[in-house]
């Protein structure tokens, strides 16, 4: 789904036209990836044998979320790059709300009024279960456990509504439009896995090395049974001094730490797969394109570690 229709679409509401700070945030430049959440209604209105452009009110509504959930976690996380620095705090929350209420106005009138409480209700249950992970998230709660009751909360949702909204957009029934939307758990799960080791192993360190949770790499290294782990304990104190960092990096590798991450993404991919032949759909190749794309991170970075042929965790 092209940026700038979505973005000419947002400027052709009256209240965004005129809204300065939203003007800046919709020129703000975007990294682009193989495939954005915004891109997500577009492939799931393409599995259900739709027209993809059916799902553009759906990929500017999900862009909107997404920004507002930035301007949320930053202030938050109090990090020092984000716009509410600039704006402060008050005017960047006053920002996401009215980005929300944006994203809700999106999709009303965009189809039948029956599909209409079906594309309310999936937006409502996303903002939500976002809100509460992003809670979760700054309470920075130690251990495994709680990691996964977060990520599940604070970065499946926008998936799954994404896959949900762009589907029941292109006409596909409700039990079908869930049925793509549970492919935003593993999904999620992916995109959060693949962040951690991202962050773990790159120079200068990351916050994630000062905090009780939040980075599955880490947590692991300092739970799990290892020569090494009061070792690890004692450098991820001395971080960011780089060399410390890069001891604890390579404990990272030796404890098991990378591996069992590499585990939870495959599983992860697996149980997306599989969720793609339960949903019985005609056309599901973009399913497994979108999903394919998330794993080439992990194989990218075992490959670079010395793991020959990576693929076969893959093999069920």
């Amino acid at each position: 789904m092209s940026i700038e229709a979505i973005r000419e679409q947002l400027r052709a509401i009256p209240e965004v036209a005129a809204w300065p700070e939203i003007a800046v945030l919709l020129d703000k430049p975007l990294r682009r990836q193989s495939f954005n959440c915004w891109d997500y209604p577009g492939i799931a209105a393409r599995a259900v044998g739709g027209d993809v452009a059916t799902a553009l009110p759906a990929a500017a509504a999900i862009y909107c979320s997404l920004v507002s959930i930035h301007l949320v976690d930053d202030i938050l996380d109090e990090d020092p790059r984000g716009l509410y620095r600039v704006w402060g705090t008050g005017k960047a929350a006053n920002l996401a709300l009215a980005l929300q209420a944006v994203a809700a106005k999106l999709l009303a009138g965009s189809t039948s009024p029956a599909a209409q409480s079906l594309l309310q209700k999936s937006l409502a249950e996303m903002s939500i279960n976002t809100a509460w992970g992003q809670q979760l998230d700054a309470e920075d709660r130690p251990g495994e456990e709680a990691y996964w009751q977060t990520i599940r909360l604070k970065t499946p949702p926008l998936f799954g509504c994404a896959l949900e909204l762009g589907a029941l957009l292109a006409g596909a029934s409700a039990e079908t439009a869930r049925s793509i939307a549970a492919l935003g758990e593993p999904i999620g799960e992916m995109v959060q896995v693949n962040d951690d080791l991202h962050d773990a192993l790159q120079i200068p360190a990351c916050p994630d090395w000062a905090r009780e949770g939040g980075n599955l790499a880490i947590i692991y290294a300092r739970v799990a049974p290892h020569a090494a782990r009061e070792r690890f304990e004692t450098l991820r104190r001395e971080i960011p001094e780089e060399a410390a960092l890069r001891e604890a990096q390579d404990l990272l590798i030796q404890s098991g730490a990378v591996s069992y991450c590499a585990y939870a993404l495959c599983e992860a991919y697996k149980k997306a797969k599989r969720r793609i032949e339960e949903t019985g759909l005609e056309s599901p190749a973009a399913l497994h394109e979108l999903v394919d794309s998330h794993i080439e991170p992990l194989l990218v970075l075992l490959r670079s570690l010395g793991v020959e042929e990576p693929e076969i965790l893959l093999r069920s």
